[in-house]
């Protein structure tokens, strides 16, 4: 059903050969100095990876529905994650939450401004969904967003927006309250607001724990005005639009997480094999080996979770599944393979011992990068909520 092509395997080493070259010596100090190598984006465009699922029409790659276009996606959040997970996200969300809604939302018009940059690296786009008291209850925004002489006028605030104030970030789409519906319930609705208008305003860059290399940044309105014409999608759609985009986004979560899985396999196994205590490699004592033969079982059941769903996002694309199928499979796989992840990481570092607490192995990056994975796109309570939904459960 989803066995990868030979098509799909020859990117992965195209992609693979860039993250070795073009990322691997530097992520080390770039995280130190928290630094967003924005010169990456326009490389990481030029090999195509920011237009898999965009029609040729707007600079991307896709020529039809059938060609695995999704998983070839993942494949290369895949091998980015493997390296650092933070240039991962920055291509995972440049996607999913800066191209998609634009492309599968967006006007001729928005289109036609918007996508060419985007799929050549020249600008990314973000998604303003969190708000700083909302959280996981996306549907409670207080962000508003009212008609005005043509115009929408926006107040309001958006949390731990990625890729949402770097210097090529050209627009950042938010939902709004827009109106209230005839159940009393707030019409939310997506509107564009492009990096520079008046009254919009990056909020001071996050001090995190993981993801040092990635932007991410705190979004305030006040009195911004945009065109009538920057609605993203009909009015009051809002809501539905981003459950949408978040299914996409967990499949592409689980192969960020599965990029992790796979380094933290590799690094603890070579380890154990060149690690000389009491006098012989420390990967003969099962305390060691057990462990990370749970990586490698690790690895393959995330693998087949992700690969599966992005195969059911493909097969939906070709309007031979359906959203709920690929609903659940994204949940499955974004609950599974981003807590396997932390556990990974866990491992890993428990291989290396003392060594594994220290920034001079890639473990203690990775360890620190992991535990986002549990939280963005959706928490792992989120997930399983979803998934109890499914199950008829009155969740």
């Amino acid at each position: 059903m989803y066995e990868l092509s030979k098509d799909h395997e020859d990117f992965r080493a195209v992609v693979r050969e860039f993250a070795t070259d073009a990322v691997e010596p530097h992520v080390a100090q770039w995280d130190r100095d928290h630094h967003f190598p924005a010169d990456l984006v326009p490389r990481m465009g030029e090999l195509g990876l920011f237009g898999l699922v965009v029609p040729e029409a707007f600079g991307g790659s896709l020529e039809d529905a059938d060609g695995g276009a999704f998983t070839s996606l993942c494949i290369a959040i895949e091998e980015l994650g493997r390296v650092d997970q933070s240039i991962g996200i920055t291509l995972s969300a440049g996607v999913g939450l800066g191209i998609n809604p634009i492309l599968t939302y967006g006007s001729d018009e928005q289109k036609e401004r918007f996508l060419p940059d985007l799929v050549a690296g020249r600008a990314l786009a973000g998604f303003g969904l969190t708000e700083p008291d909302a959280g996981s209850d996306a549907g409670a925004t207080r962000t508003k967003a009212v008609l005005d002489g043509g115009d929408w006028v926006v107040d309001g605030a958006k949390a731990f927006i990625t890729n949402s104030g770097t210097d090529i970030t050209s627009v950042v789409t938010v939902t709004a309250r827009t109106g209230t519906l005839d159940n009393g319930r707030p019409e939310i609705s997506a509107i564009m607001i492009p990096s520079g208008t008046t009254g919009f305003t990056v909020e001071p860059a996050y001090q995190k724990m993981g993801w040092n290399i990635s932007d991410t940044h705190g979004l305030s309105f006040a009195g911004c005005r945009v065109p009538e014409a920057n609605l993203l999608g009909e009015r009051g759609r809002g809501f539905h639009q981003f459950l949408k985009t978040l299914d996409d986004g967990r499949i592409a979560i689980s192969a960020l997480a599965l990029g992790l899985i796979t380094r933290m396999r590799e690094e603890a196994a070579a380890y154990a094999k060149s690690r000389i205590a009491f006098g012989r490699p420390i990967g003969v004592n099962q305390g060691v080996a057990f462990p990370v033969a749970d990586l490698a079982v690790m690895e393959d059941a995330a693998r087949l979770l992700t690969y599966r769903a992005a195969w059911l996002k493909d097969e939906h694309e070709a309007g031979r599944r359906s959203v709920e199928e690929v609903k659940q499979a994204a949940a499955k796989a974004k609950l599974y393979t981003s807590e396997a992840a932390v556990t990974a990481t866990r491992i890993a570092t428990q291989v290396f011992g003392g060594n594994g607490f220290m920034e001079e192995y890639p473990v203690a990056r990775f360890y620190r990068d992991a535990k986002i994975l549990e939280i963005g796109e959706g928490t792992s309570e989120v997930q399983r909520m979803v998934l109890a939904k499914g199950l008829g459960l009155p969740a």
